[in-house]
């Protein structure tokens, strides 16, 4: 029981991930407000890794390939998510991020020797790409004013999400999942820290943002990025990966509920059908493959709302 209270804790902090960036675009950049979310997050991955006197690695390439994840999967889909958001719903943002594991299997397809796709899982591309062509025909109703540069730049950052996860499970596996996850948000806030300090003018007035935009930056950082990803090592640790990783098809659901009853975000059925075509694709994707293979891409566990 107490695994499931944790499974489904998860799932509502990712998805309502989204509804926190939407709250914090509303008075912040999306670099400003990723600043903030990744500072908090790297602080608090810091005092866990000291704590538990993880053993940090020191060997060039790991370093290397630990701090291309950092960018590729933290600080670009990080600011790309919230860049999308300045203009999209968030539950249509927690849908097109759902996208994911889709277009993990076409990359792994080509990068990877032992993850190659078969029947099910060019189904599930199929499916989840219509549910994706069928959200994007929302764009051309003036009912539904979410223009396709900012759906792009959410789906922009499920490939680089997606590259990510075949970086890490080719180069990173030999690494503790949390130092790879500290490590490599410590990069990534780095890196967008000294982006904002140098390009952003004027710089955001902490004092003058309303309460509801600092509370949301400070969970986004320490509930939603932190305590969410413990969450999830923890249940890897005791469930298995492929049980813990279907916490995915909980984000959507979550994300579009919480975007209409906070933020009356409409919901119509072509979001509805498109939400299920993408996740009933990465279910087909995941679920019906040959008996003699039992690999799983979605064994790297998914990075903020990638499950950001």
């Amino acid at each position: 029981m107490k695994n499931w209270l944790l499974f489904g804790l998860c799932g509502l902090i990712w998805g309502s991930s989204f509804l926190l960036i939407k709250i914090g675009v509303s008075e912040l950049s999306a670099f400003s407000l990723v600043s903030g979310r990744l500072t908090f997050a790297s602080i608090a991955f810091a005092i866990v890794l000291v704590a538990l006197r993880k053993p940090f690695p020191r060997d060039r390439k790991t370093l290397f390939y630990l701090a291309l994840v950092g960018i590729m999967n933290t600080a670009i889909p990080f600011v790309l998510i919230t860049s999308g958001e300045q203009t999209i719903d968030s539950g249509l943002a927690s849908v097109l991020n759902a996208t994911v594991p889709l277009f993990s299997i076409g990359i792994a397809h080509w990068a990877l020797h032992d993850d190659k796709i078969h029947g099910g899982k060019l189904l599930g591309l199929i499916t989840g790409f219509v549910g994706i062509v069928l959200l994007a025909s929302r764009s051309v109703d003036p009912n539904h004013p979410n223009p396709l540069s900012g759906q792009l730049a959410v789906l922009v950052a499920a490939i680089f999400y997606a590259m990510s996860a075949v970086i890490i499970r080719k180069q990173l596996r030999h690494l503790d999942p949390v130092v790879t996850a500290g490590g490599s948000m410590f990069v990534g806030a780095t890196s967008v820290v000294l982006i904002t300090l140098l390009f952003e003018r004027p710089l955001p007035d902490i004092a003058a943002l309303s309460l509801q935009v600092k509370l949301a930056v400070i969970f986004l950082g320490i509930v939603n990025t932190f305590v969410a990803n413990s969450i999830y090592f923890g249940l890897i640790s005791s469930w298995g990966a492929s049980r813990t990783t279907m916490v995915t098809y909980l984000v959507p659901p979550t994300g579009l509920l919480l975007g209409a009853i906070f933020n009356a975000e409409p919901l119509d059925w072509r979001l509805l059908v498109g939400a299920i075509l993408i996740v009933g694709g990465v279910a087909l994707a995941n679920f019906w493959r040959p008996k003699a293979k039992a690999l799983d891409l979605l064994e790297i566990p998914p990075a903020g709302e990638g499950a950001l």
